[in-house]
C-alpha cells in the first residue's frame, strides 16, 4: 500500500482521539512527528513541517473538511484559568452528550447529565456543586444506582477530563466538557450560559463587574490582557483593580460552603399571551356549563329573576315619585 500525504491526517487523527484533548504546542508536535512518520515510509513525498500559525490553520482547515462528512470537527478552545489553547474533536450533531455512549452506560450518561444541570444551575454564577450534592442526584434519578457507583462514575468522570474537581470537593466543568458539550449547554441553559466580554467563549470561571447591572463578565486570562492596555470596564467604563479578584467572583469561589446545599429545578416556560389566557378561560366556562347543564339552566333562571325583581323595582319608583310630588303640593296648599 503506498503512503501518501493523506496519511499524515489519519495518523494526526488516530493520536488526538486517544488523547482527547490536548494543548496547541502538543497538538504541533504530534503534526511533526506525523510527518516525520510518513515521509520514513515514503521518502518521497513533498511533505515538511512549518511551524508558523497560517500553515497550522491550513492543516486544521484540510481536518475538518476531512472530519465534515462524519459530523465531527477538530475545535479549539482556550482554559478557563491559564489561556492555554486546547483542542479535541468535537461531535457537532445531536446530543452531544451521547458521545460519550462508548465509555459509559446510558444511566451514566444520565447520571453525568444530571450532575451537569447542578453545575449549570448553582447559585450566584458559582458553576460548580459540592460532592455531596452531585452524590445527592442518585436519588433524583429514581434508579437502582448506589452512592458508591456514583463515586466510582465521578472518579471516571474526571480522570478522563469531563469534569475538575477542586480542593474543596466541588465539581465542576473542564475545558474538554466546555469544549465538546458547549452546544448542548447552549440550547439547554441558555439563560445560565454566559459569554466573555472580551473573547466571547463560556464562562464558568472568572470575575464580573462591581459595578451593579453591569454585565461585563470576563476569564482571568483575557483580565490579564485586558488590564496590561486599559485600567476601565469594557462596558461601564467603571475603573477596575490591578488584580481580578477584587472582581465579583464567578466560579466556586462565589459561593460558600453550604450556600447551595438545596436541590434545583429548571423552570418550564408557562408564559402565554391575555388573549390565549381569556380564550382558555372561556373554554373552561364551556365546558364546566357543557359537563353541569342543569346548574347552568339555574343560573339562567337566577339570572331572569333578578331581572324581573330589577323592572319591578323600576317600575315602583315611578309611582313613589308621583306621590311625593302630591303631597308636597297639598301641603304647600
Amino acid at each position: 500500500m503506498t503512503v501518501t500525504s493523506n496519511d499524515v491526517q489519519r495518523l494526526f487523527l488516530q493520536a488526538i482521539f486517544s488523547r482527547g484533548i490536548l494543548s496547541f504546542k502538543h497538538a504541533q508536535v504530534l503534526w511533526a512527528r506525523c510527518i516525520d512518520t510518513v515521509k520514513v515510509a515514503n521518502p518521497t513525498l513533498a511533505v515538511r513541517f512549518d511551524e508558523s500559525r497560517q500553515a497550522w490553520d491550513r492543516f486544521v482547515t484540510d481536518i475538518n473538511i476531512a472530519l465534515n462528512p462524519l459530523d465531527l470537527e477538530f475545535r479549539h478552545l482556550s482554559d478557563e484559568q491559564t489561556g492555554t489553547e486546547m483542542y479535541a474533536v468535537v461531535n457537532t450533531k445531536d446530543d452531544e452528550v451521547a458521545q460519550m455512549a462508548t465509555d459509559y452506560t446510558p444511566l451514566e450518561i444520565a447520571y453525568f447529565k444530571a450532575v451537569v444541570e447542578q453545575i449549570m444551575l448553582a447559585p450566584h454564577n458559582a458553576y460548580s456543586v459540592s460532592s455531596l450534592a452531585a452524590l445527592r442526584e442518585v436519588t433524583a434519578l429514581k434508579s437502582n444506582m448506589t452512592k458508591s457507583q456514583a463515586e466510582s462514575v465521578l472518579g471516571s468522570l474526571v480522570a478522563k477530563g469531563w469534569l475538575l474537581k477542586s480542593k474543596r470537593a466541588r465539581y465542576f466543568l473542564s475545558t474538554r466538557a466546555l469544549l465538546e458539550l458547549s452546544t448542548y449547554l447552549k440550547s439547554n441553559y441558555p439563560d445560565e450560559c454566559q459569554e466573555c466580554t472580551i473573547c466571547m467563549e463560556l464562562i464558568t470561571r472568572g470575575a464580573s463587574c462591581n459595578t451593579p447591572n453591569c454585565p461585563a463578565v470576563i476569564h482571568f486570562h483575557c483580565f490579564r490582557k485586558l488590564r496590561a492596555r486599559r485600567a476601565a470596564c469594557p462596558t461601564c467604563s467603571a475603573d477596575w483593580p490591578q488584580d481580578a479578584k477584587n472582581l465579583k467572583p464567578i466560579g466556586e469561589a462565589a459561593v460558600k460552603d453550604g450556600q447551595d446545599e438545596g436541590r434545583r429545578v429548571r423552570r418550564k416556560s408557562t408564559t402565554v399571551s391575555d388573549e390565549e389566557e381569556e380564550d382558555t378561560m372561556r373554554m373552561d366556562e364551556d365546558e364546566s356549563e357543557a359537563s353541569h347543564p342543569k346548574q347552568s339552566q339555574r343560573r339562567g333562571k337566577k339570572k331572569a329573576v333578578a331581572m324581573d325583581v330589577d323592572e319591578e323595582e323600576d317600575g315602583d319608583e315611578a309611582p313613589r315619585e308621583s306621590q311625593a310630588k302630591t303631597r308636597r303640593s297639598t301641603r304647600r296648599r
